[in-house]
């Protein structure tokens, strides 16, 4: 049986083939049909990037900058799976005169890797670190293509629904969170018609089980948790065994789960009482009565944790980055620390929740929508709730009951357009 997800059968000609796709290719833009030989996995790819409006002659768009790629790519789980991936596919990259790429579940391209003159030609499509190679946004190619799937594929020279990126062939394969199944990204080798070969396929899947290994074992390493969302007192899981802190104590992991280089002791007074005249000893005996009840993980000079920790802050963060709104969503089980007044607490708090509620207000999904106004956090939530009117059909009867309460809410708030008749 022939396996559908690679891109050319033995012994089939690669400059034929390609002439044959090709002209398939112009035929199903002209008029929408396709037909045999297009593969059935590019002739769905193409449908959906049709849909989808993406471009068939121009550049993927660069959504991160410099700096947004950075900060999101180190927190990114993916970052902890790149020494796999350089000593399985880098120096073949580097050798091979192709190029080593991996991404983030939206498409993004985080490390882009490999022969330097192969990146040179490259860069004239835009197969950049923080360009965006989805398929809606790219159309049919490997990396977008196996995130769409969920399963590893080569693509073949015209088999690219965007005529620019038709001189390149490339193979992917997604990767999984080893604890949830979630969809991280995909790891990809871009290049020549050379890759169009078993071997490659072949070897994308193999590096892509080998980095899920690598990072079940770290999650076994990583037992270090934070939960600190929606709580007063934070719960520590450290080593198997729960901890719960006390208000003054979970305001300083928090601090410190957010300062992974660690914090001088002025620096972190200041986070925690502000500029009020706070005496030195105050905070050292806090620390002290800290350093008690978690041993180690606690070190001076400056203050820091010995050890990486999740957070679910963190969690948060990362996948508002990642434009997983549902999982951030998900995550967020309410304000950080409520009750806290730390300076640095209240911005963190403060961030997260700004964060979240733009997202929303971006993405305007009446079901995400509705999710923050049903919590004790959102229900008073104008704003949200006057986006929710806006997404539901006029004459929709699950419009009547955000229409009153929004003109509830604008009267209670003093504000003209109070109590509307829906």
């Amino acid at each position: 049986m022939v396996n559908p997800w690679l891109a050319l059968e033995s012994g089939a000609d690669p400059a034929a083939h390609t002439r044959t796709v090709r002209r398939a290719h112009e035929a199903f833009l002209a008029g929408g049909t396709v037909a045999p030989p297009v593969r059935r996995v590019v002739a769905d790819s193409w449908r959906r990037s049709a849909l989808a409006r993406a471009a068939s002659d121009g550049a993927a768009p660069i959504e991160l900058d410099e700096p947004a790629l950075r900060a999101y790519r180190d927190r990114h789980p993916l970052a902890r799976a790149m020494p796999v991936f350089r000593e399985l596919l880098g120096t073949i990259a580097q050798d091979g005169a192709h190029l080593m790429a991996v991404c983030d579940p939206q498409g993004r391209m985080l490390w882009i890797e490999g022969h330097a003159g192969v990146r040179r030609q490259a860069e004239r499509m835009n197969f950049v670190v923080g360009a965006r190679w989805d398929e809606r946004h790219a159309g049919t190619n490997a990396p977008g293509t196996a995130l769409a799937a969920d399963h590893a594929v080569q693509i073949f020279a015209a088999e690219h629904y965007n005529r620019r990126v038709q001189p390149w062939t490339c193979a992917a394969a997604p990767l999984h969170d080893p604890r949830t199944g979630r969809l991280l990204g995909a790891v990809d080798i871009t290049g020549g018609d050379h890759l169009a070969s078993p071997h490659s396929l072949a070897l994308v899947q193999a590096t892509a089980r080998a980095a899920e290994s690598h990072l079940a074992c770290a999650v076994l390493e990583l037992t270090t948790c934070l939960a600190a969302l929606g709580r007063d007192e934070a719960l520590l899981t450290m080593d198997g065994s729960r901890l719960r802190l006390g208000r003054r104590h979970s305001e300083i992991m928090v601090l410190l789960a957010e300062h992974p280089a660690g914090l001088t002791g002025e620096q972190l007074s200041v986070l925690l009482y502000g500029e009020r005249e706070m005496r030195p000893v105050t905070l050292r005996a806090e620390l002290s009565r800290l350093r008690q009840l978690v041993g180690p993980l606690l070190a001076s000079r400056p203050y820091r944790l010995t050890r990486p920790m999740e957070s679910d802050l963190a969690a948060a963060e990362a996948e508002l980055a990642a434009g997983d709104l549902t999982a951030a969503l998900d995550t967020y089980r309410g304000p950080l620390l409520p009750l806290s007044e730390a300076p640095g607490v209240r911005r963190l708090r403060a961030s997260l929740e700004d964060r979240l509620r733009r997202a929303l207000l971006g993405a305007r999904e009446p079901d995400q929508l509705r999710r923050w106004t049903g919590t004790p956090w959102g229900e008073d939530d104008l704003e949200i709730w006057e986006a929710l009117v806006d997404t539901l059909p006029e004459r929709s009867p699950a419009r009547s009951a955000p229409l009153a309460t929004a003109g509830r809410l604008r009267a209670a708030y003093g504000l003209p357009g109070g109590s509307p008749t829906p």
